[in-house]
């Protein structure tokens, strides 16, 4: 039976009207009539991964080769594909490009299906038998979830072998005008990367991030949109505090990745197991360290700063932009500044911003339009136009991390509620990067480009 990423290809070329010659995990042989456009070569790196060959042929013997051999990924009895079978090639692909998220979709006349690659939705070629109802159903199955009920959302988790390792994806359901959609997310298994080394950051911020974490109480805050890296850096701090001298307890809707040794907790609101409920439990279980998967409301983040206060380390993340506005956020949510100026040690911004691939990067144009206070000079910017072995030029991510410690001049502004303009000059005399100005050090590195930088942190942010 053909793989998972040929029956993509054939699928691909058919849409196109080229044909597939060859094919192997290192080189794809095509050939067509007229020069390929820019939409398909890209396409087909995204699915093949490998080197690809061009032919041109008269449209005569073009025919002719697509009369003498039929793709495989027509559907007959034969070799049409089981849905069991569909959804497993899916999610391999998936795991196999890198996925985050998977996203299947009803149209009103067709289905799509889109993987989120280092950030970005790139469409997938949809096979002819392809059924949202149909994968909707054994996605259900797996899930746990009641394949009658479609008109109310529902979410839960699965675990598969594939390719001979287990992978973990949590769904969610929604109804739509044409049907219900499915957004697949793929949870990370790999324990060992969760280390504090991989989190990329620059030796200075991850020395003060060790400080912070070496402390027998107080509280860290890692803030930043959705998908900007936040569960990832808690799980790095926890796994350095893991020690059998240490009792770490979490709480977490959900729980993204199992770490040995550590009591992890799930929430359940429908069963009343909210996070204060769980925190509040959690407290009685003579914790050392407890990490709260997000500070969602007032009470929430009344809990642990009480905790950090006797004698706990705790860790959350918050949705702010930068590390200042989480101070005013706090405060607007309820905190008073006497309590948030005891409990907080620091405060770490961060976001995701696609890699340059380096094999096909390129120095472009130096700029030199940067007011003097946030880059003297000029900044190699780069560009990258795509290879046989990145998508559009990108491959992977980088975190850009903003760190804000609070210092004993900090704390006693913070303390008196001092308005923000004085906050954020202290801030400026502690000499903290902005996550632009980090940005920018990424950029003349050559680690990304600047119409990237923009795309995620703004041009503001400096």
């Amino acid at each position: 039976m053909a793989s998972s990423s040929q029956r993509a290809v054939e699928a691909l070329c058919q849409r196109y009207q080229a044909v597939v010659l060859s094919f192997t995990p290192q080189r794809l042989r095509i050939a067509v009539a007229a020069p390929p456009s820019a939409d398909m070569m890209a396409a087909l790196r995204f699915t093949a991964q490998g080197a690809i060959e061009v032919e041109y042929w008269p449209p005569a013997r073009l025919e002719q080769f697509r009369q003498e051999r039929p793709a495989s990924v027509e559907p007959t009895a034969e070799n049409s594909e089981t849905t069991i079978q569909r959804i497993d090639s899916l999610l391999t692909l998936a795991v196999q490009q890198r996925a985050s998220d998977i996203h299947i979709e009803p149209q009103a006349d067709k289905l799509r299906i889109r993987f989120r690659v280092d950030g970005v939705l790139q469409a997938v070629p949809v096979s002819p038998g392809d059924s949202g109802a149909a994968l909707l159903a054994r996605l259900k199955i797996l899930a746990s979830l009641d394949i009658a009920e479609r008109r109310m959302p529902q979410d839960g988790q699965f675990t598969l072998d594939l390719s001979g390792k287990p992978a973990s994806f949590r769904l969610s359901t929604l109804p739509t005008r044409c049907g219900e959609k499915a957004v697949i997310r793929l949870l990370q298994n790999d324990t060992q990367s969760v280390a504090l080394e991989n989190l990329g950051m620059p030796p200075a911020s991850l020395r003060l991030f060790r400080e912070a974490l070496a402390r027998p109480q107080g509280m860290i805050l890692v803030t930043g949109p959705t998908g900007s890296g936040k569960t990832f850096t808690l799980y790095s701090g926890l796994s350095s505090l893991n020690t059998p001298g240490h009792n770490l307890c979490s709480v977490e809707d959900p729980v993204e990745i199992p770490l040995p040794g550590v009591n992890q907790t799930q929430v359940h609101p429908k069963a009343g197991l909210d996070f204060n409920r769980v925190l509040r439990a959690l407290l009685r279980q003579d914790p050392d360290v407890i990490m709260i998967g997000e500070i969602r409301d007032g009470e929430t983040a009344e809990i642990a700063v009480k905790a950090a206060q006797t004698g706990h380390l705790v860790l959350s993340t918050l949705h702010t932009n930068s590390t200042m506005e989480t101070l005013t956020r706090l405060r607007q949510i309820g905190i008073p500044g006497y309590l948030l100026a005891s409990a907080l040690r620091l405060v770490i911004a961060q976001r995701l911003v696609r890699r340059l691939c380096p094999h096909c990067r390129e120095p472009a144009e130096a700029l030199a339009h940067f007011p003097p206070d946030i880059w003297p000079g000029t900044v190699q910017n780069w560009r990258a136009p795509g290879c046989d072995r990145c998508y559009s030029g990108f491959y992977g991510r980088l975190a850009l991390f903003e760190l804000l410690p609070i210092t004993a001049k900090l704390q006693n502004a913070i303390a008196a509620d001092s308005p923000q303009e004085t906050l954020l000059e202290i801030a400026r005399q502690q000499n903290i990067n902005s996550l632009f100005i980090e940005g920018l050090h990424s950029v003349n590195r050559g680690e990304t480009t600047l119409a990237e930088l923009n795309r995620i942190v703004g041009t503001d942010d400096g």
